[in-house]
């Protein structure tokens, strides 16, 4: 088979509106977003920053919040607030990134489900239930296979209800069933690699594909290099993650979740810091853990063409599949 045309790749990678499920830029109110300009200058058209995951205290939300409006308001020539799916639509049209929130975890409610309307209002388009280990909403994926609790059951109902994406990265294997069956809307997996390529407990099930396909919902492929193996975090290597889940549910079903994280993170230093969240022998002690860049996504776009997918298909994983959940869930 003949290699796709630049000429080709470039048509359709600048047609496509490019999706980011979810940016690994650390929680904290004095975080530098400059670098949010990595995704612009590529050609993103949306990126899901993270404002909270369960290791810091619930009460840093809201100050990340506030300082990550705030910056994003003060440059509305470059980046947008999304409230929408129309709101990204109209930011690949401006050629402006738009830009919604995270939580990766629920110990940001509080215990409280009033917290879910409260933190959708202030741009939290998007949550998952436990970051690693098991909290008071449901189990996480190095923890004990709990479930989703009666408080998740509700969590679920109520991001429902003010239209705010369900999300499965980082869970255990009962707490995603469980929520995928409870869900009214299409359930992602914003970032996250098949165990059938990559053996590692971050990594989901072609089960739990199967069951998110089944909900109407996207799977994001993962950036970092040791969930997509040997600390491989090249294009290549996130293509053939890609195209796995595209064998098992279909194109339309897969996405970008690439977790990139800004020039200089220190992520060894954090990771071993806590090995509660992130145990010994997972891979978290490895050296100069790579991730891929949004200045890759061209080059994802160009081998998958290569591979055959058509033209629509490849739109689809660029950004086309979750802009359709966000169409349905957000409005």
């Amino acid at each position: 088979m003949s290699g796709a045309t630049l000429s080709h790749v470039d048509e359709v990678y600048s047609g496509a509106l490019v999706w980011d499920a979810h940016a690994g830029i650390y929680p904290d109110a004095g975080t530098d977003l400059d670098g949010l300009e990595n995704w612009r200058h590529a050609g993103v058209s949306f990126v899901s920053v993270n404002v909270a995951y369960d290791i810091p205290s619930w009460e840093e939300a809201i100050p990340v919040l506030s300082a990550y409006r705030r910056f994003v308001e003060a440059h509305p020539d470059l980046y947008l607030l999304a409230d929408t799916a129309e709101d990204v639509r109209r930011a690949k049209a401006d050629g402006r990134l738009a830009v919604a929130f995270d939580l990766e975890g629920m110990c940001a409610l509080n215990g409280d489900l009033g917290m879910v309307s409260l933190l959708h209002g202030l741009g939290v388009r998007q949550a998952l239930f436990a970051y690693n280990l098991n909290n008071e909403v449901g189990g996480g994926c190095h923890d004990g296979d709990t479930g989703l609790t009666d408080f998740g059951r509700a969590v679920v109902g109520e991001m429902n209800r003010v239209g705010m994406i369900v999300d499965c990265s980082h869970c255990a294997y009962r707490t995603t069933m469980e929520a995928m069956e409870v869900s009214a809307d299409p359930v992602v997996f914003s970032h996250s690699n098949p165990r059938a390529v990559w053996d590692h407990e971050r990594n989901i099930t072609d089960e739990q594909v199967r069951a998110c396909a089944a909900t109407g919902g996207v799977v994001g492929v993962n950036g970092l290099g040791i969930f997509l193996g040997e600390n491989d975090s090249s294009t290549g290597r996130m293509v053939e993650h890609a195209c796995h889940l595209a064998d098992l549910v279909g194109a339309e079903h897969v996405g970008l979740g690439l977790d990139h994280l800004p020039e200089g993170a220190d992520l060894a230093g954090e990771l071993i810091a806590r090995p509660d969240f992130w145990p010994p022998g997972q891979q978290y002690d490895t050296p100069d853990i790579t991730g891929a860049h949004p200045g890759q996504v061209h080059g994802i776009c160009g081998q998958l063409l290569d591979r055959g997918f058509s033209d629509a298909e490849v739109s689809g994983i660029l950004g086309g599949n979750f802009l359709r959940v966000a169409s349905q869930v957000w409005g």
